[in-house]
C-alpha cells in the first residue's frame, strides 16, 4: 500500500490519502498551490525554528468546501463518490492516516469505534451546507 494515494477521475483529484506510516524526510506537500486546500508535511530538525509570523488578511473567493480527517483511533471505510453521486472507489481508513476531500461526495462507515479530528474551511454559515444522497 502507498503512503500516499490520490483518488481522481477524468483528471480531477477527488481525494488524497496520506497513510500514518507516511514519515518524509524532508518537507512535501501533495496538493498543487492552486487548489483550496493546501497539505503536506513540514520537516524540522531537532533545534529548528519557525521564524515568529502572522498571516497577512487575504480576499480568497473559494467555491466548495475542501475538508481534512484524521483518524485518530478506530478504523472505518471511506466510499468517494463523483460529483454526480457514482461510486468511484473505496478505501479503509485507519488510526494515524489522513484524508483529504477536495470535489465530488463521500461517505463512511465505522469499521470500529471511531475519532476524527475534522478540519474544513469556515465560515460555517449556519445553512444546511450538506446535500444528502
Amino acid at each position: 500500500m502507498e503512503p500516499v494515494e490520490y483518488i481522481a477521475l477524468n483528471d480531477k483529484i477527488l481525494a488524497l490519502i496520506i497513510r500514518g506510516e507516511a514519515n518524509p524526510n524532508t518537507t512535501a506537500f501533495f496538493t498543487s498551490p492552486e487548489v483550496n486546500m493546501q497539505v503536506g508535511f513540514v520537516v524540522y530538525p531537532a533545534g529548528g525554528e519557525i521564524t515568529r509570523h502572522i498571516h497577512r488578511p487575504l480576499d480568497r473567493h473559494i467555491v466548495g468546501t475542501s475538508e481534512v480527517l484524521v483518524v485518530r483511533r478506530g478504523r472505518c471505510r471511506i466510499d468517494i463518490y463523483d460529483e454526480k453521486r457514482r461510486p468511484v472507489a473505496t478505501r479503509e481508513l485507519r488510526t494515524g492516516d489522513v484524508v483529504v476531500m477536495f470535489a465530488g461526495g463521500h461517505g463512511f462507515h465505522m469499521l470500529e469505534d471511531t475519532t476524527f479530528v475534522e478540519i474544513k474551511q469556515g465560515p460555517y454559515t449556519g445553512l444546511d451546507e450538506k446535500e444528502r444522497f
